[in-house]
């Protein structure tokens, strides 16, 4: 019989963090309640990522995430291990997570603010395979649209091999989870992982 968790009313990243402790202590099969579409998401794609098999329904607001499986330790999404592994080798790919936390590029004007940062994101490329993840909070996830003036690089990128995530909870507060056109929503435990892995963090906002 699964074991049901219910995160109902919870925020970021408390239902991804319910569901993780079941996994680890070996629950088996898991059913999860959560009450908003970015919980779902994230959820769903952490029990994807630990190997579960996952069905979702949606009734009057409250979705339920069936998860079938045993569970393993992944560590973040994307990586080969969740512990850190920074290379003295200048010549060696690194993993850089860049965090973009505005929409905008420093203080002053903003319309040259956003110049600036369209400008940088579409630069990000001449980091090559370096270029690991690309994390958009507060502001920044208005970049990830689909009116944003650099969608098309995003999904280069992506395409590519670049994980880009945008903060489930900022999507939901500025309204724009049904807008969001490239990459997928991601919540505080994966932020907080991802960071701690990378070899170098840039910072901009």
């Amino acid at each position: 019989m699964a074991k049901t968790i219910d995160a109902c009313g919870l925020t970021c990243p408390a239902p991804v963090l319910l569901v993780k402790d079941a996994v680890e202590k070996g629950s088996g099969d898991l059913s999860v309640l959560v009450d908003n579409q970015a919980s779902c998401e994230n959820v769903e794609r952490f029990l994807a990522s630990r190997g579960y098999t996952v069905a979702v329904e949606e009734k009057d607001g409250v979705y339920t995430l069936n998860a079938e499986g045993k569970g393993v330790d992944e560590g973040v999404p994307g990586s080969e291990k969740s512990a850190k592994n920074i290379s003295l080798d200048p010549n060696e790919s690194q993993k850089v997570v860049v965090l973009i936390m505005a929409d905008k590029m420093g203080h002053g004007d903003d319309e040259l603010g956003a110049k600036l940062m369209v400008n940088y994101i579409k630069t990000l490329k001449e980091l090559g395979p370096d270029l690991w993840q690309l994390i958009f909070v507060n502001s920044g996830v208005k970049l990830t649209i689909a009116s944003s003036p650099v969608l098309d690089e995003l999904k280069g990128y992506s395409d590519n091999g670049t994980i880009v995530l945008a903060c489930g909870t900022c999507l939901e507060h500025f309204k724009l989870m049904e807008q969001k056109a490239v990459g997928s929503a991601t919540n505080m435990l994966d932020i907080v992982m991802a960071t701690q892995a990378a070899d170098k963090v840039i910072t901009l906002g």
